[in-house]
């Protein structure tokens, strides 16, 4: 198997001069939960409380938007992070988004999105939402739409970092080291191979 990375060290190489910048590149793979939980938490109390949307209701808009994340989280995985750059600045560009984290995939520091990252996209995804449901509908959304982010950011970490017993995990995590170690231009889904299997990018070469 071809080499594809620079080091398996779970330490951090070091991106930006910046202490600023580089403080803002790392995190804890627990921050995403501290932040997040609070904020799906809030959401479904608006959507069920305040807005006393059915429970019906609200699994169906829940459910939605766990769909539409795995979804997101295949498109921007294939489309964004593994964009072709084209010159100094683009390429650079695509390291800081995501080539560092193909030189060094066990860097424990940047395997979940760092909140500088993580908080303006869910915002712009609220907004983004709120354009095509109305208030409590949108709040049920993207409390799924979050608690999907969450599970594919902690499923993230564990792929990389745990050993697993379950058949269904040693399944995810062999489809996800084949597109760091094998192919990376194969294997896109993260939490889930679902997509993978649609469009056809689960087709390894022998």
């Amino acid at each position: 198997m071809a080499k594809n990375y620079v080091s398996n060290s779970t330490e951090s190489s070091r991106m930006f001069k910046s202490n600023v910048l580089e403080s803002l590149s790392k995190v804890h793979f627990s921050v995403p939960l501290f932040i997040f939980v609070p904020v799906i938490f809030y959401f479904s109390w608006k959507s069920l409380v305040v807005g006393s949307l059915p429970w019906y209701d609200f699994v169906l808009f829940v459910s939605g938007g766990l769909f539409v994340w795995t979804f997101t989280e295949y498109f921007m995985h294939r489309f964004v992070f593994h964009f072709n750059p084209r010159g100094k600045w683009m390429e650079r560009i695509h390291f800081i988004f995501h080539g560092v984290h193909h030189d060094y995939p066990n860097d424990a520091k940047r395997l979940v999105m760092p909140p500088s990252v993580s908080i303006p996209l869910a915002t712009g995804f609220y907004y983004l939402f709120s354009l095509m449901m109305k208030e409590f509908y949108v709040a049920a959304f993207f409390s799924g739409f979050i608690t999907g982010y969450l599970f594919y950011d902690m499923s993230h970490y564990a792929l990389h970092h745990a050993n697993f017993k379950s058949s269904f995990w040693k399944k995810l995590k062999k489809h996800h080291m084949q597109h760091h170690y094998y192919d990376a231009s194969k294997g896109y889904g993260v939490s889930s191979d679902f997509w993978d299997k649609i469009f056809g990018s689960d087709k390894w070469k022998d």
